[in-house]
């Protein structure tokens, strides 16, 4: 079992990660809650493999116990959604000492928690992420937001959950797909932070080897965020390390309206098209992008698309991350090295070059 401590003075949580540990859920949600209602905010996909089950954990806890189940996918992740979600937490008659519980992967835990941080002008939430990519990226950190037709997250807030629940068992039931999906973001974060554990990877034979690792991997991805965000809880400076590839990779999946790509497919293409072009540039080691690239293939994770530079300029407009007519791109120098470079927006084709 890892235990990781976020210190964020009053707003500090604990991240546990333990396998099989998911029959205890109940117990210790039971011991982070002021409340005795609790809404658990999940996917219909998820709620169909453990929402049954989380609830008579919650019953055996005396809690009284909301199930609200959204449609899966990005896509859902709205203001449409976001609005049936609060109007139900309504209907439940939930006060400020009750709890929202996010179940599932990056999609319900962002919504969900947008949900928490708003309603009511903010209750309590539990993340208890079910993906890879949400155990390793998106429970932790306390960004929670939806999505608008003209980009990603682009209404939100910083708001930190009560704690977070990790059983890495659960990531046995994703689709092969999902698991890749992840393990892009775990791939990212050791680009820029864990030579490592790049290295671990390379190695790795195949799925099985990540599943039995998955612990290990998950602590490795979350002591190297709970640093940045410690550093940076809101975003402005540190705490951008944690866009390596994202810059890109949102405008590829804006492009194809949430799609085509996973998020950790988009990250995976802006991850090789940045580190190709920087080593064009002289900012990255030689044979860097490459490193990066055929890890990603070794797991079938896309590494290229033809969508135009234009289009990828168009996109990146409407990232939440520019200041005026600056960006601040993430760049890799070398496997487990990263520097922040602020281009100007009339300087950026360079850098997204297909």
């Amino acid at each position: 079992m890892e235990k990781i401590f976020v210190d964020l003075g009053k707003d500090s949580y604990t991240i546990e990660i333990a396998p099989h540990s998911w029959t205890g859920f109940g117990k210790k949600i039971r011991e982070l809650a002021r409340g005795n209602k609790a809404a658990v905010i999940t996917d219909r996909t998820v709620d169909s493999l453990y929402g049954a089950d989380l609830e008579q954990q919650l019953l055996a806890q005396g809690f009284q116990v909301r199930r609200l189940v959204m449609e899966p996918g990005e896509d859902h992740k709205n203001l449409d959604t976001y609005g049936n979600m609060v109007r139900a937490c309504a209907d439940f008659g939930m006060t400020r000492s009750d709890l929202v519980i996010t179940l599932g992967g990056g999609v319900p835990g962002d919504l969900g928690g947008f949900a928490a941080a708003s309603f009511l002008r903010g209750v309590d939430f539990i993340q208890v992420p079910t993906t890879l990519l949400a155990q390793i990226d998106s429970s932790v950190g306390g960004k929670v937001a939806v999505d608008l037709p003209e980009g990603k997250n682009l209404v939100g807030a910083f708001y930190q959950p009560k704690g977070v629940l990790m059983d890495p068992e659960l990531l046995r039931s994703l689709d092969r797909r999902y698991l890749h999906d992840g393990l892009a973001e775990v791939i990212k974060c050791a680009a820029f932070g864990d030579p490592e554990l790049f290295a671990a990877l390379e190695n790795f034979s195949g799925d099985e080897d990540i599943l039995a690792h998955a612990e290990e991997i998950s602590a490795a991805c979350c002591r190297i965020k709970v640093k940045v965000v410690e550093e940076d809880v809101r975003d402005v400076g540190a705490r951008m390390v944690l866009n390596f590839g994202h810059t890109i990779g949102h405008a590829v999946e804006r492009y194809y309206h949430y799609e085509k790509y996973t998020h950790g497919e988009g990250v995976a293409i802006g991850m090789v098209r940045l580190t190709r072009n920087t080593e064009k540039m002289g900012i990255t080691q030689p044979g860097t992008a490459d490193r990066i690239r055929h890890l990603l293939e070794k797991y079938d994770i896309p590494t290229e698309d033809p969508i135009s530079d234009q289009h990828i300029l168009e996109g990146i407009t409407m990232d939440k991350k520019k200041r005026g007519n600056q960006i601040t791109l993430v760049i890799v120098p070398e496997i487990g090295k990263s520097l922040l470079k602020k281009v100007d927006f009339a300087d950026l084709g360079p850098y997204v070059k297909g």
